[in-house]
């Protein structure tokens, strides 16, 4: 059994997420894409969106544009579902169609959209795309019907978005963020759209990339990874692939050994981990290494929640606090906006974690990667709006 550290563990991890590599380098966006297996979208964009901050903490060279250049290039990537809306590499659509069928399944059984669509309706949408292509929500004009709630979508807004889960359609591009949805056959390349795979290949190729991408896991957390997988479908593969599995011990934030899966070649990557980043990054609050909350604590000993869905009397932080890491430890926290209009990265907020003293050479090193942050976004001033 091998028994891996905790600081061990830790430093695994950044590595395999990309945060013990980053680069100045020339970029490959897709590379770091299929290195990461997805990037999670969001809407939100408070200082930039989360997935331009997750790409530009792997290499400094990459644009808020480049993304939208790739995706509209056609060919190389595509928009879906793991655990959330996330840009994956174009190679993988076969073995989401699993994932189509799941998601057509469950929505067919939905009261909300068995309210909402007809097969009148489905033609309608298809047939204007096909004669005019790619079409936004606003190309429509069908409203809410009855009682408006949080969730509430006209009918052709639920219809498009029933058709992109099942995989008919797919996303052709962005404008400012705004999906213009086409159909799949002319987005996803025939070779990759026509190709079948049968279910146990399938889960096989979900599990290896998962643990792959994970580099040490449990069964939950390799389900949770594309969260396409039930957990009794990895159980079974872990069963029946135990030649291809290690297991390992590693060392949690209390102490405490966990037993976990690793891929064979566990040890070379454990010997490959070397802790070459002192620099002080601050990472976006969905970002793969922090993704999941109790795997960021037991690794790191770091609780954190974001709280923008957090009533604002009830916020223990603020509404968007940004996790701050200096090497392989979470030092603090911090509350950032940007105002491009007036060319600010406002400061709103600053902790430091318990037990960490605040000195010079950090601050030196925080305000580098505030400035680097904010030129990302083509801002010139750091603002600071509270005391250190």
């Amino acid at each position: 059994m091998i028994k891996i550290s905790n600081s061990d563990m830790r430093l695994l991890w950044l590595q395999t997420n990309g945060l013990q590599n980053t680069s100045d380098k020339e970029l490959n966006l897709l590379q770091i894409i299929k290195d990461l297996g997805f990037v999670q979208l969001d809407t939100i964009q408070n200082v930039t969106r989360a997935h331009h901050h997750i790409l530009w903490s792997r290499n400094k060279n990459y644009k808020e544009h480049i993304l939208d250049d790739l995706l509209l290039k056609k060919g190389n990537i595509f928009e879906h579902f793991t655990h959330d809306a996330s840009i994956l590499p174009v190679e993988f659509y076969p073995m989401w169609k699993g994932q189509f069928s799941r998601y057509k399944e469950k929505l067919d059984k939905s009261k909300y959209y068995k309210d909402i669509l007809d097969d009148q309706g489905i033609e309608a949408i298809l047939n204007r795309i096909k004669t005019e292509g790619a079409l936004h929500t606003k190309d429509f004009e069908s409203k809410i019907i009855g009682e408006k709630e949080m969730w509430s979508r006209p009918a052709h807004k639920a219809t498009l978005d029933y058709m992109w889960y099942c995989g008919v359609l797919s996303t052709a591009y962005r404008k400012s963020f705004r999906k213009y949805y086409d159909l799949s056959e002319n987005i996803i390349p025939n070779e990759l759209l026509n190709k079948n795979i049968a279910e146990n290949e399938r889960i096989h190729w979900l599990c290896t990339e998962a643990l792959h991408r994970l580099s040490i896991a449990s069964a939950k957390e390799i389900k949770n990874f594309w969260d396409t997988l039930t957990i009794k479908e990895v159980n079974t593969w872990l069963k029946n692939n135990q030649d291809s599995v290690i297991e390992v011990e590693w060392e949690n934030n209390e102490g405490k050994h966990l037993k976990s899966f690793a891929p064979l070649d566990i040890e070379k990557r454990l010997i490959n981990s070397v802790n070459n980043n002192d620099k002080i990054q601050i990472l976006n609050p969905f970002d793969p290494a922090i993704r999941d909350r109790i795997r960021l604590k037991k690794i790191f000993d770091f609780d954190y929640k974001i709280e923008i869905f957090v009533p604002k009397e009830k916020r223990i932080w603020g509404y968007y606090v940004y996790p701050i890491l200096e090497g392989c430890t979470f030092v603090g926290r911090i509350e950032l906006q940007a105002n491009r209009k007036e060319n600010q990265l406002n400061v709103i907020n600053f902790w430091t974690e318990e037990e960490i003293i605040w000195c010079k050479n950090k601050q030196e090193k925080l305000d580098v990667e505030l400035s680097s942050l904010a030129l990302f976004v083509g801002i010139t001033s750091v603002i600071w709006h509270t005391k250190l």
